[in-house]
């Protein structure tokens, strides 16, 4: 039974652009692809009571700072992830869901097929456009 119900953190995002960083399409989905395998990592340790429902949240404002990076790099180089833009959206309402619950391995397994559901979606969506940072010269600036 939910002891509360858990919503996502929402704080404004910082995120200083210099032009050496703001092009560099590897880095960006680099750090992406990490915070979201440290969001897994977090919900494991959620389940079993070794990690909070703060840091879970961390987490998940991690990715969107990640991703929205992620989104400059590639536009920097005129690529378009308009089709991917809402998946910190569909993300955040399974991490609410699960996060509204208390902790425990099988409200985890309960959830995480939709967690990795919206990951793998993300992941395609960034490995389709590959072939359109080659074509783009494939540098960072």
């Amino acid at each position: 039974m939910p002891t509360s119900v858990a919503t996502l953190t929402q704080r404004p995002i910082i995120t200083i652009c210099t032009q050496r960083n703001q092009g560099d399409v590897p880095g960006t989905v680099r750090s992406l692809l990490l915070s979201t395998k440290r969001l897994q990592e977090l919900l494991k340790e959620w389940s079993v009571g070794q990690a909070t429902e703060l840091q879970v949240s961390d987490g998940y404002v991690q990715i969107g700072t990640d991703f929205n990076n992620a989104i400059r790099a590639f536009a920097y180089h005129q690529i378009d992830l308009s089709d991917i833009h809402s998946i910190p959206g569909e993300l955040r309402v399974p991490l609410e869901q699960c996060l509204g619950e208390d902790p425990s391995p099988e409200i985890l397994e309960t959830y995480m097929p939709e967690v990795r559901q919206v990951l793998y979606k993300l992941l395609k969506g960034l490995q389709a456009r590959q072939d359109a940072w080659k074509a783009s010269g494939g540098r960072v600036p």
